[in-house]
């Protein structure tokens, strides 16, 4: 087996309580060698969701159990954030103490913070120690390249924190607009087939897509987004098959124009079917 060597380290936040396309970005995480995970928060949810009270700890309960199902072999407590917006007033939380004490490990290799959700606890956590601008890049999965945010989902469920996250001018900021993570689809048939081979992961996963409670205005169609999982090609896999602009270098801002969707599906299909067989194996 060829012996792959971390590149980067990261930080995950998302609102796991939420679209469950955000599991699988961590299982993917979870189960990729090139990238060392050091900690994972959990941000409050839209409101279409239900009520926001206790759903960041709820997320955080659910991040959690994932990784045991994986057996993920570093054990890591997934610090819940608020159920409340930015209030741009200092709030000490779980998750923004755990990015600022994981953005001080010392490494070598790149450490990212990847928001797939709104950028609360990103917010906090500036807010909270200014200097862990210039100690991390972040990758956010959110916003609009066209510059009509109030229409994407993680930029409105806490504008306030997206507009101050990126207003600051000291963070490297690599976006996945919705332009571009939307396009990251897969079928719910290959999405059902597949993590019906992925053991006890993949069943788990599976019964949070459909214990997933939403609005009845909402129907779902024969296509899943994992805009999700986009982050992947950056911290998981490699980006020489997509494409981005590169917007500014202080700070170093770029957009991603393009994700290779087939890469990533097929990494994540493939890496939860083998750890399924080294699982059934032991």
């Amino acid at each position: 087996m060829i012996l792959i060597q971390p590149h980067c380290r990261v930080m995950i936040d998302n609102d796991w309580a939420g679209d469950p396309d955000g599991l699988l970005g961590l299982a993917h995480h979870a189960l990729s060698p090139a990238n060392r995970i050091l900690a994972v928060t959990s941000s409050l949810t839209n409101p279409m969701f239900g009520p926001p009270e206790g759903m960041a700890k709820k997320g955080a309960g659910l991040a959690e159990d994932l990784l045991r199902v994986l057996d993920y072999p570093h054990r890591l407590t997934v610090h819940a954030g608020p159920d409340s917006q930015f209030t741009g007033e200092p709030r000490e939380t779980g998750a923004a103490r755990a990015i600022i004490d994981a953005a001080g490990d010392v490494g070598d290799i790149p450490l990212f913070l990847v928001c797939a959700g709104p950028l609360t606890n990103v917010a906090d956590a500036l807010l909270l120690d200014p200097e862990l601008a210039s100690l991390i890049t972040l990758v956010w999965v959110g916003g609009s390249a066209r510059g009509d945010n109030a229409d994407e989902y993680n930029y409105f469920t806490d504008p306030a924190a997206a507009e101050f996250v990126l207003a600051n001018q000291r963070l490297d900021i690599w976006q996945f607009p919705a332009e571009t993570y939307r396009r990251l689809v897969v079928s719910v048939a290959e999405l059902d087939q597949a993590l019906e081979k992925s053991g006890p992961a993949g069943r788990w996963l599976w019964d949070v897509f459909n214990g997933l409670k939403v609005p009845d205005s909402i129907k779902f169609g024969p296509l899943w987004c994992l805009g999700d999982s986009a982050p992947l090609i950056v911290t998981g896999i490699g980006d020489v098959t997509s494409s981005f602009e590169q917007t500014s270098t202080s700070p170093g801002r770029r957009i991603y124009t393009n994700v290779d969707s087939r890469l990533v599906i097929a990494d994540f299909f493939a890496r939860m079917e083998l750890h399924a067989g080294r699982q059934a194996g032991n």
